[in-house]
């Protein structure tokens, strides 16, 4: 199956600053005016309004032995697992929090613990975890629960633990396997303890096993590159996440440490996702979004022909539940209505949730308007098309940012039917397209974004 490569020309034009679009408005739009005491409120009328439905759990655990010089996550550098302990003493708090203000509602049907390295704590504080959670949530028999590891400091003992209690994805970092460039981010891992992990989860009966790859890394060669996606095929994962490194120096200090000159731009990028597309496209995988693959009998693969996939703070996702509760420092909740982010000092996020209080440190309520638009964003970045003919006056608002796309052949526009369809080639700029549809980027926000391509 043939993979269209956009011309240099046209790679040039579109790479511009924009959004992930993980959510909308995104972050950078949230406001420390949305407080604890509004966060609450929505987690009553969550629980009140939608009293039968289920929910996503995130669990953030921070803590790395090292930094990695390419990470954009919130962690704390420790090799002190007792400073663990005192972690899930105020996440225990925030759990308990969490769920009186949602009341009876506490089916579990999507579990996610990330990080930071969820497996550097050990096998009894991982039980203790679990507990915690149990004491306040219903997870049920089904749900997907699943957990991030770093191989390099993931122990069998660690995943027995995780099986046992019923975790049943397991998501892999890898990045690259290339020695200079994990020299240059600071992430040493082996291919050997990479299959070892892997072989050692599948014969534990994890249900689904992927890989997390990054691309755009200083030092990445298309040579390079494919050596390490041929070696992780050969194992067949059941899907691949392949996410284009976002480089935030100003926002993320320890970054300033990569090599600029030695990290593939702009054609050079992209040509490392298109020979992702042909090796994984070779190897029978489909393609999931926009940076997803995944095997045909995947839930991600069949939600996508389905027309059900989702995407959220950790990307694409078989929707299966409304709203997401996130617990501990950073994590990120979205109920329907409003998001809210936790306080990112972990003295501060502890001291909050130890007090019963929650620790909320940003946030925003959606407005009909928001939320219309969320729904539009959403649709181009899961589906490649939207049906704006409820929306007549945003389709006619967009049109300006559109039709140069369109004349690039990016996408059609059926200006009958007010919809909007993203073309194969289009596909590596449907972030550009769904920018048509933001209204907060015409705001000051202080921030930068990554490139779009």
């Amino acid at each position: 199956m043939p993979v269209l490569l956009p011309p240099d020309e046209l790679v040039r034009r579109y790479e511009v600053p924009g959004p992930r679009y993980t959510s909308y408005p995104t972050v950078p739009a949230w406001t420390r005016s949305f407080t604890g005491a509004d966060y609450q409120d929505h987690l009553g009328r969550a629980g009140r309004e939608d009293g039968e439905a289920p929910l996503s759990l995130y669990v953030h655990i921070p803590f790395c032995e090292k930094l990695c010089t390419y990470c954009g996550c919130n962690v704390t550098i420790s090799r002190k697992r007792e400073e663990a302990d005192r972690y899930l003493d105020a996440v225990g708090e925030e759990l308990r929090m969490t769920r009186r203000h949602l009341g009876v509602r506490r089916a579990v049907t999507q579990l996610h613990w990330g990080g930071g390295s969820p497996t550097f704590l050990s096998p009894e504080q991982i039980r203790r975890l679990w507990s915690l959670i149990a004491e306040q949530f219903e997870v049920r028999p089904d749900a997907e629960i699943s957990f991030e590891a770093n191989p390099m400091t993931t122990t069998s003992a660690q995943l027995t633990t995780l099986r046992e209690l019923g975790f049943n994805r397991l998501s892999v970092g890898v990045q690259d396997f290339n020695p200079e460039v994990q020299r240059a981010i600071n992430r040493y891992q082996t291919l050997e303890r990479t299959r070892e992990v892997f072989a050692e989860a599948r014969a534990l009966g994890f249900s689904g096993i992927n890989f997390d790859l990054v691309y755009g890394l200083p030092h990445q060669t298309d040579e390079s590159w494919e050596s390490t996606l041929g070696r992780l095929l050969e194992l067949r994962p059941h899907r691949m996440a392949v996410f284009a490194f976002a480089f935030l120096p100003d926002a993320i200090p320890h970054q300033r440490k990569l090599k600029v000159e030695a990290m593939p731009r702009g054609p050079d990028k992209l040509r490392l996702m298109r020979r992702t597309y042909e090796a994984t496209l070779q190897a029978g995988y489909l393609p999931v979004g926009m940076d997803h693959f995944a095997l045909p009998d995947d839930p991600l693969a069949r939600a996508e022909a389905e027309g059900s996939l989702g995407r959220g703070f950790q990307g694409y996702t078989v929707q299966s539940a409304p709203d997401l509760v996130g617990v501990g420092v950073s994590a990120i909740s979205d109920l329907g209505a409003a998001y809210a982010q936790n306080a990112k000092s972990l003295p501060e996020y502890e001291a909050l949730a130890r007090e019963g209080q929650p620790a909320t440190e940003r946030g925003l309520a959606l407005s009909p308007d928001d939320r219309r638009r969320r729904r539009i964003i959403t649709d181009l970045m899961c589906r490649f098309e939207a049906d704006l003919s409820a929306h007549l006056d945003l389709f006619e608002g967009a049109l300006p940012s559109l039709r140069p796309m369109e004349a690039d052949r990016l996408l059609e526009l059926d200006l009958d039917r007010h919809r909007v369809r993203i073309t194969p080639l289009g596909r590596w700029f449907v972030r550009n397209a769904a920018m048509a549809f933001d209204a907060y980027l015409t705001r000051p926000l202080g921030v930068r974004f990554s490139q779009t391509v």
